[in-house]
């Protein structure tokens, strides 16, 4: 009789279904929407940062904490990993050949210095105060090359814990955040002309979002070569993956029964499939215009999603490290950056 038994089969628990993302898509889509407003109303405050910090709010307001954390997490957390993906693949749009060779040999080997440093100088202090799991890693991708972005696309290689990647977003956006705030002011103090303001914030500051809101306090000289210096750190992402996605290959090829991870991720041979794409010329202003749009709103879904994933009491657990390492990260990017500027300058 059971073979006569024509009734769908019941997923299995924990496996997420369409079904069940929805009202966390819903959610996330919401979210979106007020972030979009916040932006408008408040220029210097980028869509994606508002993303996040809406994210964490809603993950401890008492009416929604407990939707978030079970009706609308399977939403949520597809959010939080596939429209991350989606979003990165954009965001090679943003990014073309000829942009590395108007910088210059120069600054291309000053901002491959800068993130190498950063990023093994901020893993490295990391592990050696204690902080769990990828956290040392992700905050270290986040720092030295495009912050949530970075740390979505490292963390799906590495197949990191959703409350690591979470807590690496909400630390990497507040140390951004504050950097939109602090870079100006220091601009007349160092003696940096508009251009080299530019760079120093393309080379130092996070997100793009962030970089553009630093840079444009200095005029358009300073926003150009800012967004020029963020695209060729933006473009390190895809070898950094494919390492991280390697070691991880290596790891689990020990392993009896393992998955094959492949050693180039898909959505990275997308990103860069998409900057091939943009060099050629081919792509008129308005679909560039749509897919900048259209990269916004998912990473801004993507990042309510892993903002919503914060668990403030469990971060303060660790909170005065976590904030340590912030904190010695964003000095070695800012040294170092503005020590290479004045190399390149000079």
């Amino acid at each position: 009789m059971a073979l006569l038994d024509k009734r769908p089969a019941r997923p299995s628990p924990g496996v997420a279904t369409p079904a069940s993302r929805r009202p966390g898509l819903a959610l996330a889509t919401l979210a979106v929407a007020v972030a979009w407003c916040v932006h408008r109303v408040l220029p210097g405050v980028p869509m994606l940062t508002a993303a996040v910090v809406l994210g964490v709010v809603a993950a401890h307001l008492p009416r929604l904490r407990s939707v978030v954390r079970t009706t609308a997490r399977p939403g949520l957390s597809f959010a939080g990993k596939r429209l991350m993906r989606a979003g990165i693949v954009l965001l090679g749009l943003r990014l073309a050949f000829a942009d590395i060779r108007a910088l210059g040999w120069a600054t291309v080997l000053m901002v491959i210095g800068v993130v190498t440093v950063t990023l093994l100088g901020t893993w490295w202090l990391g592990r050696r105060l204690g902080l769990p799991g990828d956290q040392p890693l992700l905050i270290a991708a986040g720092y030295a090359v495009c912050g949530a972005s970075a740390i979505g696309a490292v963390g799906e290689a590495r197949g990191s814990d959703e409350r690591d990647a979470a807590t690496s977003v909400a630390l990497v956006t507040l140390c951004g955040t504050l950097a939109i705030a602090v870079l100006p002011l220091l601009q007349g103090v160092l003696g940096l002309s508009d251009a080299e303001f530019g760079r120093w914030a393309g080379a130092s500051v996070h997100d793009v979002g962030q970089v553009v809101a630093t840079a444009q306090t200095a005029g358009g000289a300073a926003l150009g070569e800012a967004v020029l210096v963020k695209l060729m750190r933006v473009a390190l992402l895809a070898p950094i993956v494919a390492v991280v996605a390697l070691g991880v290959r290596r790891r689990t090829g020990r392993v009896a029964g393992a998955p094959r991870v492949p050693v180039v991720p898909l959505f990275v041979v997308g990103f860069l499939a998409a900057v091939a794409l943009r060099s050629t010329g081919l792509l008129p202003a308005p679909a560039l215009d749509a897919a900048h749009v259209a990269r916004e709103l998912l990473l801004a879904a993507a990042l309510f999603g892993l903002g919503s994933a914060v668990d403030l009491p469990a971060l303060t657990r660790t909170g005065a490290r976590v904030a340590a390492l912030g904190l010695g990260a964003w000095v070695v990017v800012a040294g170092l950056s503005y020590a290479g500027v004045l190399l390149i300058s000079g």
